[in-house]
C-alpha cells in the first residue's frame, strides 16, 4: 500500500510535469519571436576596399551600456592575411555605427564568432580562433584585449574532449558558475561549466541541442545567445536546412535548467531570406523599450518588433 508521503510526492511530480508541459505549449512571449523585416541596408559592413576589414563575417556581439551601444565584429581581407581580426564600433542608438579609429584591436592571432560578457569591471570575450578552437580574451576598457589562451574543455570523466572544432562559444553566468555552450562542426551543441575559467567540464557528453528532426535545422545548429526572461532561459541559434549550408535561419529554444532545451514549435523565428540567404548569427538587445533582433553575418542588420 502506498504511503501518504508517496501519494503526495507523486501528485506533486504530476502537477509539476503538467505545469511544465503547459508552459511549453504556451510558447515564448511574442516579443521574443515576432520581428519585422531586416533593415534595407546594412548598419555595418565590410568596406569592400583594400582594408583589413574588406569583409565582415560570423557572429559579432552587441551590448548597450547607458547611452552607448558597443559592437565587436570580425573583419578580414584574404589578399592581406589569412587570419581574422577584431574590430570595434560604437553607436548612440544602435543604428548609426562609427568604427573605432584604432581598429583592428588585434594585430595577430584569430578572433571571430565572439560573445562578450561583463563581470565586475572586466569584459570577457569568448571567441573562435584558428581551426574553430574557442579561446578567451579579457579587457577592462573594451578596446585593449589580453589573450588568455584556448579553452580547456573536458568530458564528464575529466578527460579532454576529442580533438577537432569547438566553436561558436556562447557563455552564461549563473551565480559563481560559468556555462559554456559550444558546437562541434555545427553538428550539435554541447554544454560545459567552470568555476575558474581554466577547466571546463561537460555537464553531459551528449548534445544539449541537436539537429532535426524538422527540416529547418536538419544539417547545422550553432547557439548564438542565451537570455533569461520571465523566469526562463531562451537560446537563439542559427540553423541550416541544406547540406552545403548555403542558407541560414534564426531559431529559438527554451529551457528551465540550461541543460534540457525545447525547440520553439514556430521555428524559424527569422526564416531564410531569399535575398539574404547567408544572414545569420542572430541576437536580441533591449533598447530600453523593446527587444531588437540583430543578425551580424555577412553584415549587420536590425529587425524591429512586428506590430501587434
Amino acid at each position: 500500500m502506498k504511503t501518504i508521503a508517496a501519494i503526495v510526492a507523486g501528485t506533486l511530480f504530476l502537477t509539476m510535469s503538467m505545469a511544465l508541459a503547459q508552459r511549453a505549449a504556451d510558447g515564448p512571449p511574442p516579443e521574443l519571436v515576432s520581428f519585422g523585416p531586416p533593415s534595407a541596408r546594412p548598419l555595418l559592413a565590410g568596406t569592400g576596399g583594400d582594408t583589413w576589414d574588406r569583409r565582415v563575417r560570423e557572429r559579432g556581439w552587441i551590448i548597450r551600456e547607458g547611452g552607448t551601444w558597443h559592437l565587436w565584429y570580425t573583419g578580414y581581407n584574404d589578399a592581406r592575411s589569412d587570419s581574422k581580426f577584431l574590430g570595434y564600433a560604437t553607436s548612440p542608438d544602435g543604428l548609426a555605427w562609427t568604427r573605432w579609429p584604432g581598429n583592428p584591436l588585434t594585430a595577430e592571432g584569430w578572433v571571430e564568432d565572439m560573445t562578450v560578457v561583463k563581470r565586475g569591471g572586466t569584459y570577457y570575450m569568448f571567441a573562435e580562433g584558428r581551426d574553430d578552437i574557442a579561446h578567451l580574451l579579457t579587457s577592462t576598457d573594451r578596446v585593449t584585449w589580453k589573450e588568455q589562451g584556448d579553452l580547456d574543455i573536458r568530458q564528464v570523466d575529466g578527460r579532454p574532449i576529442a580533438a577537432g572544432p569547438r566553436g561558436t562559444p556562447t557563455v552564461w553566468i549563473e551565480g559563481d558558475t560559468w556555462w559554456l555552450f559550444y558546437e562541434r562542426a555545427d553538428l550539435a551543441v554541447f554544454a560545459a561549466t567552470s568555476k575558474d575559467l581554466k577547466v571546463w567540464t561537460n555537464v553531459g557528453d551528449e548534445p544539449v541541442l541537436a539537429r532535426g528532426p524538422d527540416a529547418y535545422d536538419r544539417y547545422a545548429v550553432a547557439m548564438d545567445q542565451i537570455i533569461r526572461y520571465q523566469g526562463r532561459y531562451y537560446a537563439y541559434y542559427h540553423a541550416s536546412a541544406l547540406e552545403d549550408w548555403a542558407e541560414w535561419s534564426t531559431c529559438l529554444a527554451v529551457s528551465d535548467d540550461l541543460v534540457r532545451w525545447t525547440k520553439y514549435p514556430g521555428n524559424p523565428v527569422i526564416p531564410v531570406n531569399p535575398t539574404m540567404k547567408g544572414a545569420s548569427s542572430g541576437m536580441v538587445v533591449h533598447d530600453g523599450q523593446q527587444f531588437r533582433l540583430y543578425t551580424t553575418h555577412p553584415d549587420v542588420r536590425v529587425y524591429f518588433p512586428s506590430p501587434r
